[in-house]
């Protein structure tokens, strides 16, 4: 079981709220979020509700003001605990939309996507095995898209509103 605390203020003070799982509308608990405590767990945080907007990926540590987790505001209105996964990781990538165009099979991590495959635009993909995280920019920066298992026919079902992807991560424990 996981666990995840979020303060109103900066460096863990003012009214707090302690969450152990999934919850699609955090409003009721605080009013904004300015530093994070992650007790036990991986977790993806999202700025609005129904997990929806800006998505940041969440290990254990503490998070002292919003920059330290690449906030873009004191804004946090869901969150979702990433469930563990052993073993291997597995991931196809296409060029097109419905798994369509080339395909390339991901098993590590690719800090530079187009440096490796020589194009940056993933319109689908099949996440076969673990968690994956998908970043704006190369070299795991900008906005962060959660992938677990299962098909993305279009790059919106994974929150984008752009195919163009920077770099990919596995999620580990």
């Amino acid at each position: 079981m996981g666990k995840i605390i979020f303060y109103e203020d900066r460096n863990f003070q003012g009214h707090s709220y302690e969450c152990g799982g999934e919850c699609s509308d955090l409003h009721a608990h605080f009013r904004r979020c300015n530093s994070i405590k992650v007790e036990s767990g991986n977790w993806m945080v999202y700025e609005r509700p129904s997990y929806m907007g800006y998505q940041y990926f969440l290990k254990e540590g503490e998070f002292s003001d919003y920059q330290r987790w690449m906030g873009f505001n004191d804004c946090v209105r869901s969150c979702r605990m990433i469930p563990q996964h052993q073993g291997s990781h597995r991931m196809r990538i296409f060029e097109r939309s419905e798994f369509g165009g080339q395909m390339t099979e991901l098993t590590d991590d690719c800090p530079n996507l187009y440096e490796r495959f020589h194009y940056n635009d993933i319109y689908s993909c099949n996440v076969m095995e673990g968690s994956w995280l998908l970043y704006e920019h190369p070299n795991y920066r900008g906005r962060q898209y959660l992938l677990t298992p299962g098909e993305y026919r279009r790059y919106n079902e994974w929150g984008s509103m752009s195919a163009r992807v920077g770099s990919i991560r596995r999620i580990d424990m």
